[in-house]
């Protein structure tokens, strides 16, 4: 009985026994730590420089940008040359932006635009890096093992998502802002070099027969391929809903200073999605039996809003971290049939294109997001940027999902290639 339940409800870590996997799940996991320590650093530096939402906000769409053009390319190319060595050249950029913000910390430059600056150069990287590295993934592990490799992969980054962010809370609580954010910085400098490693050992990952070409055509391709296919579009349609419309990060410095005292609080909110994931993550041996995938992110996306909504009234520190991880629970379950879906249901030739749409989605998503809800916090207050965009995003997904319902009736049995 007890052996029946861990089958049934255990995460599934079947794919670990793969080799070439394996390394990057641990390369992957270890290098997410330090970047979360950076992900608190950036916006906690750019809040003590201007001490203002909407400059954090700002750092959303500097990222915006380069994160669309290079985010669309850099699918374009992993799917017409080696994904590893251009996982291998992404990484070095993604490493070198990351120097560039510990020097300019131990320099005190304090200057609100080179951060800009640094951001959307390292979102660059992050651009090219993320659909090469998901493009990746179907060839080592094959089509039956994607939704456990998948949870595997949001599990344990969102475990690095859990203990960074508190780390970084513990650094700025002893040692303040200006110490700090070199060590912040320090430490993912020293992280990435085992994601590099990790990298540097997978086999070489050529393009298919049907090689693809590196200019704008290519893309173009990609996109139409896209626009025949009702199912992933919506399924990207409704993550894009989410994603800009309850996303609270850009409200967290804030958030922290003016309802619980600063100090380790803002560890804590920017932890508490990540906490959530991870519990979810842990108890997902149920994901991959799910045939009706359309419905279950559908009611995840929803889930999502609706949790974002309600921490957005709560006003005591362990009431917003509890309705936060539940949504980062939800959050799991919708990011692992997204990807799983697109994986099954693109052939290899258009993957490396599609994980660049994806990622321009998934990621473009929430620097929107910051934008909106930096830009509403000064005329209309915290807590309208922050649950009445919970509440309007579970709306509008579920109006989109009924309106136009090729989404739901999605089942993984339809997915043919």
């Amino acid at each position: 009985m007890t052996q029946s339940l861990t089958k049934r409800w255990a995460i599934d870590v079947r794919p670990l026994s793969i080799p070439a996997y394996r390394r990057m799940w641990v390369g992957n996991a270890v290098s997410f730590f330090g970047f979360q320590l950076t992900a608190v650093a950036v916006p906690v530096e750019m809040f003590a420089i201007t001490d203002d939402s909407f400059w954090v906000g700002l750092l959303g769409i500097a990222g915006l940008v380069p994160l669309m053009v290079f985010g669309l390319w850099g699918g374009a190319v992993a799917d017409a040359v080696d994904r590893r060595r251009l996982l291998l050249a992404s990484s070095v950029l993604m490493w070198a932006s990351t120097a560039g913000l510990l020097v300019q910390a131990v320099l005190r430059v304090e200057s609100p635009t080179l951060l800009l600056g640094l951001v959307a150069v390292q979102t660059v990287a992050f651009a090219i890096s993320s659909p090469t590295r998901q493009a990746i993934i179907p060839r080592l592990v094959g089509r039956d093992l994607l939704p456990a490799a998948n949870t595997l992969s949001h599990t344990t980054t969102s475990a690095s998502a859990v203990v960074g962010p508190l780390a970084a809370g513990l650094i700025f609580g002893t040692m303040g802002t200006e110490a700090g954010l070199p060590v912040a910085y320090g430490v993912d400098v020293l992280f990435f070099a085992i994601s590099f490693w990790a990298t540097y050992r997978l086999p070489p990952i050529p393009p298919g027969e049907e090689r693809a070409s590196m200019g704008l055509r290519s893309v173009v391709d990609g996109i139409r391929y896209l626009a025949t296919t009702p199912v992933l579009l919506l399924s990207f349609a409704i993550d894009l809903i989410a994603m800009v419309l309850a996303m609270p990060r850009a409200l967290f410095p804030q958030v922290s200073e003016e309802r619980f005292g600063g100090g380790g609080a803002v560890g804590w909110l920017y932890s508490a999605i990540a906490i959530g994931a991870v519990v979810g993550g842990l108890t997902s041996g149920w994901i991959g039996r799910v045939r009706r995938q359309g419905v279950a992110l559908t009611a995840a996306v929803i889930a999502w809003g609706v949790a974002i909504g309600f921490s957005g009234f709560a006003d005591q520190l362990w009431l917003v971290v509890l309705l936060l991880a539940c949504a980062g629970a939800a959050d799991l379950v919708s990011a692992v049939y997204r990807q799983s879906i697109l994986q099954t249901y693109a052939p290899d030739k258009y993957q490396g294109r599609l994980q660049g749409v994806f990622i321009t989605v998934v990621a473009g998503g929430p620097r929107l997001g910051d934008l909106r809800a930096g830009a509403m916090a000064g005329p209309w207050g915290v807590t309208l940027a922050w649950a009445g965009g919970g509440f309007a995003a579970a709306i509008l997904a579920l109006a989109l999902v009924l309106a136009f319902p090729a989404l739901l009736r999605y089942r993984i049995s339809s997915a043919d290639g």
